[in-house]
């Protein structure tokens, strides 16, 4: 199961807030607690929850309705037909040298520091140390965010009230189950305001399925534990596919005379054969030996307005932690500046973006009804809306650019 970060939980948040009045929320709180009673009691119960541990879970907790992407009783899910801010801006605003710079720093700085533990995390898990450390400082600032939040008021509350209802319902059983079985204790059971736990950010599923002791205390604490934070991260890496001995990807020139619609993960080919056809590391070395016969993918998350990469399996690996392409890029880059790479990328970020997502989504719907497959008209440019771009501009008779703007989007409306 994905778990949230911290900054992806803030952009939901002040994204849009229902708010209800008093007298709906007493309502909704009787509603909430007849919910408990009735809906989810039966199933706690029947994967193991006692009633002393489902009643103190939900001890004073009444919906929060401050929480995003709520849908009250008696109202719809709706998307704004308008909105008043450019939601969607250019990719490279994700790499705010403020931003990676900190995660660098402090990466570097704790490298040394847990270097015994760090190295002993590589060698059974196989994860760099750079990698693990850039999820931490990205995820909590390597354990320093606040997280104050009542884990089961969130997810109560999600599971109550969201728009992605059956998610939060299995975390929040799982929570559940996590104070049932002794994993963690209730008091200490807080969260950030999407209900991820802890300084990895896991999601209660998560953490049944990735949590480990590392420092041998008998305890799994992704709470206070920097070993079992670390080897956590690691672990949930490894769990979801990483492979050993690989990097994550490579900045790269890619020439004009290939399409950047050949972008994604369906449409690899093995490193060696993107080096003949003229793809270059930036950095002027040749690609390790042992990549060269391995498959690579072609990433160009501003279409040709930006830095382009060759990826490997790791890099969407790392977006099983969150699905961004932009966020495993952030923790590569940042993984391989930790490790003492190049400073900033050497390709430069286009002035893109600047648009709503409300006509980035009404674009995205032009080239469905054209018969592309843009993974869903969401307002977020994914590599699948990139290279449906670029094609529908060949076969436009434009050079492909890869990337929405505002001629495109009107054109496509």
């Amino acid at each position: 199961m994905k778990r949230f970060c911290l900054l992806s939980a803030f952009v939901a948040l002040i994204s849009g807030i229902l708010v209800a009045g008093p007298a709906s929320a007493q309502n909704i709180d009787a509603q909430f607690r007849s919910w408990l009673a009735n809906d989810l009691w039966p199933e706690a119960k029947a994967k193991g929850v006692s009633k002393k541990t489902f009643d103190a879970a939900f001890a004073g907790v009444s919906p929060n309705l401050k929480l995003p992407d709520l849908v009250l009783p008696g109202q719809k899910a709706e998307t704004p037909k308008k909105q008043n801010q450019a939601e969607f801006g250019s990719p490279g605003n994700y790499f705010a040298e403020k931003t990676i710079g900190a995660v660098v720093s402090g990466g570097r700085s704790r490298a040394g520091r847990h270097a015994k533990t760090l190295a002993a995390i590589e060698k059974q898990y196989g994860v760099p140390a750079g990698v693990v450390l850039a999820i931490w400082g990205r995820e909590s600032g390597f354990g320093a965010a606040k997280i104050p939040y009542d884990a089961f008021e969130v997810l109560g509350t999600k599971a109550f009230l969201a728009t992605r209802k059956d998610m939060f319902r299995k975390e929040v059983i799982a929570a559940l189950v996590m104070v049932e079985q002794g994993k963690v204790s209730r008091g200490s059971m807080k969260s950030s305001w999407a209900g991820a736990l802890g300084q990895p950010q896991f999601l209660p599923t998560s953490f049944l399925d990735h949590a480990v002791d590392f420092d041998g205390d008998g305890v799994a604490d992704i709470w206070n534990s920097t070993p079992d934070t670390l080897a956590s991260i690691a672990n949930y890496l490894v769990n979801y596919g990483w492979v050993k001995g690989r990097d994550w990807g490579f900045e790269v020139a890619v020439p004009d005379g290939i399409s950047c619609s050949l972008e994604g993960p369906d449409q690899g080919k093995r490193i060696s054969e993107w080096a003949s056809l003229g793809v270059k590391r930036v950095s002027g070395k040749p690609f390790p030996q042992n990549e060269q016969k391995a498959e690579g993918y072609l990433l160009m998350p501003a279409g040709r307005a930006g830095p382009a990469f060759i990826v490997t399996p790791n890099f969407y690996v790392l977006k099983e932690y969150n699905e961004s392409d932009l966020y495993a890029l952030f923790i590569g880059h940042g993984a391989d500046r930790i490790a003492g790479g190049d400073k900033q990328f050497a390709g430069k970020w286009g002035k893109v973006g600047g648009l709503y997502r409300s006509d980035v989504a009404a674009m995205q719907r032009g080239l469905e009804k054209a018969g592309y497959d843009v993974g869903g008209a969401d307002g977020l440019p994914g590599f699948k809306t990139r290279r449906s771009i670029g094609d529908w501009q060949t076969k436009s008779g434009m050079a492909p650019t890869c990337f929405p703007d505002a001629a495109i989007v009107k054109a496509l409306r």
